[in-house]
């Protein structure tokens, strides 16, 4: 006979369950579950801790994405959003091939602990309108993760690319894509790199 889930792994799982399998201790506070009980859960295996204040469920299915969704996760007390060229691969928009992962947060938060080695943080007030979710995954919108790149002089090419491509796929309009190609930014870039 299969014993029945206590109370707290069931809320533990309705609060994982929209986040491929994660939870924080932040959440988990926000259901009643006490820190002390995620220890109890992660010393019988029931979840794995796999950064400080981030837990996942050990039986959860795994997913392509889930290391993004560790890494959203990973600043206590607050969700942060997947951005900058992260975001761009993500969509498939240029060859961008980041190193690390870039996340914003917003600009009045401060993290409390040393930032992990393969991300990049930024820090920004994103309106609601410029943040979408990829497979569950908060995300920059294609039109906000180009700015957010032009800003950050990620490199014309690459721009133009993403650009292109974004409007091609319809994921920004023809108005949006021709503002964005308007930037100043992209003086800088030969013609011959336009013309190709």
């Amino acid at each position: 006979m299969q014993a029945m889930p206590t109370t707290t792994y069931r809320a533990i799982f309705d609060l994982a369950d929209g986040q491929m399998g994660y939870v924080t201790t932040a959440q988990a506070g926000s259901v009643g579950v006490s820190p002390m009980a995620l220890v109890m859960m992660a010393r019988r295996g029931t979840i794995e801790r796999v950064s400080r204040g981030v837990y996942r469920l050990a039986s959860y299915p795994t997913f392509p994405l889930a290391h993004y969704m560790e890494g959203v996760l990973w600043p206590s007390g607050r969700t942060g959003v997947i951005s900058h060229e992260t975001a761009l691969a993500l969509y498939g928009l240029s060859d961008a091939n980041p190193g690390k992962m870039h996340i914003t947060l917003p600009a009045g938060f401060r993290v409390q602990r040393q930032t992990p080695d393969y991300m990049v943080v930024h820090f920004s007030d994103l309106p609601g309108d410029d943040v979408t979710r990829l497979e569950n995954l908060p995300i920059t919108t294609p039109a906000r993760t180009i700015r957010d790149c032009i800003a950050a002089h990620i490199g014309p090419a690459l721009i133009k690319q993403a650009v292109t491509e974004a409007a091609a796929t319809n994921r920004i309009s023809p108005e949006v894509a021709a503002e964005l190609l308007r930037d100043p930014a992209f003086d800088l870039l030969p013609d011959a790199v336009w013309s190709a």
